[in-house]
């Protein structure tokens, strides 16, 4: 009876240590990042941090926002302005550990010492911040480069990312309709305007880039604008090919070209008062001047390029001004409902209301100038 009792904890001592050894040496498998590193990870991914700007935003494009175990300094901050939607629809970042400052300075000792040690690091921009080879090395977790892209030009690399996340998260499924998505979306706004031959001039002010910027701030190639096939009079014949990010466009063009219809991203409004483009539009002599200053043509928009572009702000934006643009062809679409479709289907919340309410009421409507 004796050697009976002792044997049943010794057994139940013995099938822990098996437990546990399965445990430590999960299997493995091997993906190729954005860089073309094979990276080997644990096959299931329950515990990830995210380092750059944007990374954190594709992970909730995956709804997997329950398997981030720290953030980087930006997320705890408290912004009177914040145009992330996914920020915004999870206000629970806010009080989550810090492994790091934002931009990818990450600090290795922080991401050792988290009380949940991260899997695997999710990293865009490689090379902004801390060098992800060597945060390898430091911290003995997997890192996965991002190649962030955009809508644009850098569709294809957008698209490759979401396919890596896909892979790593076990979630392919929702890579796929994150992409059939956003090709339905911009498929279904070229298939509205590339007939249209009479083709209204415009231009677009105020857009952020690495902080905010005045009415002359604007990018000539304009994802929106490239959507709708607008005619936008930042984007000259010189820069046929190229992927601008931004330029500073002069008054003195932003007069001689005269356009029809301005947009203002209120980005610009983190200026405060007294500054910024929607100050220079109701003050400068030059912008009151303008044909569309004048017959009250000038709309806001929403922020997008914000710890770096807000895909879904993008394709919002698109919507909004291809109906300001061609009304006619837009007559089935109403721009703030589109927006929280968007929104809903990429962050799970619809964030129109409370994204229009951070930037004075002002998001898709006209401006008042005068």
């Amino acid at each position: 009876m004796t050697e009976k009792k002792y044997l049943i904890p010794v057994f139940i001592l013995l099938f822990l240590a098996f437990l546990t050894s399965v445990s430590v040496s999960q299997p493995l498998r091997e993906i190729t990042d954005s860089n073309h590193r094979v990276v080997t990870i644990p096959i299931k991914i329950d515990r990830i941090i995210c380092s750059g700007p944007g990374c954190l935003r594709l992970i909730t494009y995956f709804g997997a926002q329950d398997r981030v175990v720290a953030v980087d300094d930006i997320e705890t901050r408290t912004n009177k302005f914040d145009a992330r939607p996914y920020s915004l629809a999870n206000p629970q970042f806010k009080s989550f550990p810090v492994f790091g400052g934002f931009r990818g300075n990450d600090d290795p000792e922080k991401i050792i010492g988290l009380k949940q040690s991260p899997q695997i690091i999710f990293k865009t921009f490689a090379t902004m911040g801390y060098d992800p080879v060597e945060l390898e090395k430091k911290t003995q977790i997997p890192v996965i480069i991002l190649e962030y892209g955009d809508l644009h030009k850098g569709r294809k690399h957008f698209f490759s990312s979401l396919k890596i996340i896909g892979q790593v998260l076990n979630k392919e499924s929702r890579a796929s309709k994150l992409i059939n998505f956003f090709n339905r979306h911009i498929q279904d706004l070229e298939n509205r305007t590339r007939d249209i031959a009479d083709r209204k001039t415009c231009f677009v002010g105020g857009i952020a880039f690495k902080g905010p910027h005045g009415f002359q701030s604007t990018e000539p190639s304009y994802p929106p604008f490239q959507f709708v096939n607008a005619n936008n009079i930042a984007s000259t014949n010189d820069m046929t090919g190229k992927n601008i990010r931004n330029s500073n466009f002069s008054k003195e063009k932003i007069l001689q070209f005269d356009p029809g219809i301005l947009f203002l991203d209120l980005s610009t409004l983190q200026m405060g008062e007294g500054q910024g483009g929607l100050y220079e539009l109701k003050n400068d002599p030059v912008y009151q001047g303008l044909t569309a200053v004048q017959t009250n043509k000038v709309y806001g928009v929403l922020p997008y390029n914000w710890y770096t572009q807000n895909f879904g702000s993008i394709l919002a934006n698109a919507w909004y001004i291809g109906k300001i643009l061609y009304p006619e062809k837009f007559i089935d679409i109403t721009p703030e409902k589109k927006a929280d479709e968007i929104y809903g289907f990429l962050v799970s919340k619809p964030m129109f209301k409370p994204m229009k309410s951070l930037f004075k009421d002002i998001v898709f409507q006209p401006l008042e100038l005068n």
